[in-house]
């Protein structure tokens, strides 16, 4: 049976929904064979597609020092319903930062330890101007979550 990626991303902008592309490229590379990818945006993703996934990659702008409105709405829905159940979840997270994101992150990173999610790289913060390699890098997270899936790691 296959493993499932769930990827939940805040995508407003050209350039996020860039991100949220490669990030699913990256996760549906194709040497990658044992993991279904699924990508929700975080209004439409709630505790079933937690419960139903074998991995979370999450994304956020930084929105006045905190992460999207949108995704924290998708903690709030989907916290209790998975608290119990969930633990160890293999997690990762980018954020797209205008300023230096970590006020996202440590919020973030607040309520992953309260779930006892696990995280399997350090975020990944894409701070400043618009950079093209924030593509590149993306892709790459997605890639080694869905890979570690694959092959058991996590």
């Amino acid at each position: 049976m296959p493993k499932r990626l769930l990827i939940v991303v805040h995508a407003p902008s050209p350039n996020t929904l860039a991100l949220r592309e490669a990030a699913e490229r990256g996760a549906r590379h194709p040497d990658i064979e044992g993991v279904e990818v699924v990508v929700k945006a975080p209004l439409d993703a709630g505790p079933e597609d937690v419960r139903g996934c074998d991995g979370i990659l999450l994304g956020t702008t930084e929105n006045l020092g905190y992460m999207s409105g949108a995704l924290k709405d998708f903690f709030d829905r989907s916290y209790y319903p998975v608290l119990e159940e969930k633990q160890g979840l293999p997690c990762a997270l980018y954020i797209r930062a205008g300023h230096d994101g970590t006020g996202t992150r440590r919020a973030v990173e607040s309520i992953v330890t309260g779930l006892r999610w696990r995280w399997v790289q350090e975020p990944l913060t894409l701070r400043g101007e618009w950079q093209a390699v924030f593509i590149a890098q993306v892709e790459e997270l997605g890639l080694y979550l869905a890979a570690g899936l694959d092959n058991g790691l996590f």
